[in-house]
């Protein structure tokens, strides 16, 4: 492998990979709740449940795009995703492809991995360990 690169020693870039692509996502949901872009959902009521679910995967999305903060930011979006699995999904049948909840439990995931796992080499969280 070229400038001594293994598969193991791609797994930091790729968690970095995976953060910013799952971020994206994130925030994707989080302004298409709260500004009806890029998907025209029907904004929510001011500091209703739906709401404050719109502004953390805007905060959060965001967050973990820069990889800011990402081990917060990552457990908070994992927990939303939980919350709403349960409040949401699971009341319309068991299986998450019945009751289209499959989305919220990778979030969840993926964003409790990345809370544990950290923010990877490409993020200002990493920029601002080497600084200090």
């Amino acid at each position: 492998m070229p400038f001594g690169l293994t598969p193991p020693n791609y797994a930091p870039y790729v968690l970095s990979i995976l953060r910013i692509v799952a971020a994206l996502l994130f925030l994707e949901h989080g302004t298409s709740r709260l500004f009806g872009w890029p998907s025209p959902i029907p904004t929510p009521g001011f500091l209703t449940m739906y709401w404050f679910a719109g502004a953390i995967e805007l905060v959060a999305g965001v967050l973990l795009t820069a990889g800011l903060f990402t081990r917060c930011a990552a457990f908070v979006a994992s927990g939303e995703m939980a919350f709403a699995y349960f409040i949401s999904h699971a009341p319309n049948g068991f299986f998450p492809i019945v009751n289209r909840g499959d989305a919220a439990i990778l979030y969840c995931f993926v964003f409790l991995y990345i809370a544990f796992a950290g923010a990877g080499p490409w993020s200002l969280d990493a920029l601002w360990r080497k600084k200090a």
